[in-house]
């Protein structure tokens, strides 16, 4: 069974010893001055690119954005994605991984989790000045390595995903405590999601992992997106099954077992039923 590449934060022998890993580059250096081509790949870190020059197209988990000059992307460890940026592109990479960065108030913790469900940052443009600003910050802070450079840069990064949420659409007011909790028990079960989908597919275990009832897990994800808790498992094991579909060359019937599927013509007729496509043309299809 041969896994999707994982991409780890490359350890370098000037960074002291910390708790958790980072690591800040110039994107124009990264280039240097040919076009990139990264293909479909994940990381175990989070990944934060800022564009303030360049075009490309940016794949991340089979959602496709153009890039025609300022943009910014946040991923999540785990998310599958592609990257093509012209050679000419300037800008900013920051990886961290949650050893390094863990927000310490409870307000910034839910700043932190809101902002990286969202990938792509639609902001305007002296909103995208301010965050490629911060990032500007946050590379100088790291090649300088002055006196508590990395509490700055935990600073710098409060600022940028607090700036980040300001500017993503649809906003509006801050929630109110019990929407605040609803948001945080949502978010808990897609973490569980992500990690967990492989060995459990059954509402009741993640309402019993969340210390809730399967009602109100339903409750939590009906109001945050509309959709069952079952909906979600669904849509994120068709998720993992893409992954494995795009960025390997395994068998479909390694693929359904990877999944947790022991029949894999189950496998496939459940791929259809929420795709429309078996796994075998889906891959023929977007390859």
């Amino acid at each position: 069974m041969e896994p999707i590449p994982i991409r780890r934060i490359a350890p370098t022998s000037k960074q002291p010893s910390t708790p958790g890993r980072i690591s800040v580059r110039d994107l124009s250096v990264v280039i240097n001055g040919k076009e990139l081509k990264h293909q479909l790949h994940k990381h175990d870190f989070y990944f934060i690119l800022g564009i303030e020059h360049g075009t490309g197209d940016h794949e991340i988990d089979f959602n496709n954005y153009k890039i025609e000059g300022n943009a910014l992307f946040i991923l999540r460890p785990g998310q599958v994605h592609q990257l093509q940026l012209s050679a000419d592109s300037k800008g900013y990479i920051l990886e961290f991984d949650s050893s390094f960065y863990q927000p310490e108030s409870t307000n910034a913790e839910h700043r932190w989790r809101k902002a990286t469900r969202k990938n792509h940052c639609r902001a305007d443009n002296p909103g995208t000045k301010k965050l490629l600003s911060i990032l500007s910050h946050i590379l100088h802070e790291y090649n300088e390595k002055r006196g508590g450079y990395l509490d700055a840069i935990k600073a710098h990064l409060d600022l940028f995903f607090i700036e980040y949420l300001r500017q993503s659409k649809n906003e509006g007011p801050r929630p109110d405590a019990a929407s605040d909790y609803t948001q945080d028990r949502y978010e808990d079960f897609c973490r569980l999601l992500e990690v967990n989908i492989k060995e459990i597919k059954n509402v009741s275990r993640y309402a019993s992992m969340l210390n809730l009832s399967t009602y109100q897990l339903n409750a939590i994800t009906k109001s945050s997106v509309g959709k069952t808790a079952s909906d979600l498992i669904n849509e994120q094991i068709v998720l993992e099954a893409k992954r494995y579909l795009l960025a390997t060359p395994n068998q479909i019937k390694e693929i359904a077992w990877d999944l947790g599927f022991e029949d894999p013509s189950y496998f496939i007729r459940f791929f259809k039923k929420h795709t429309g496509d078996s796994p075998d043309s889906f891959r023929k299809r977007a390859k």
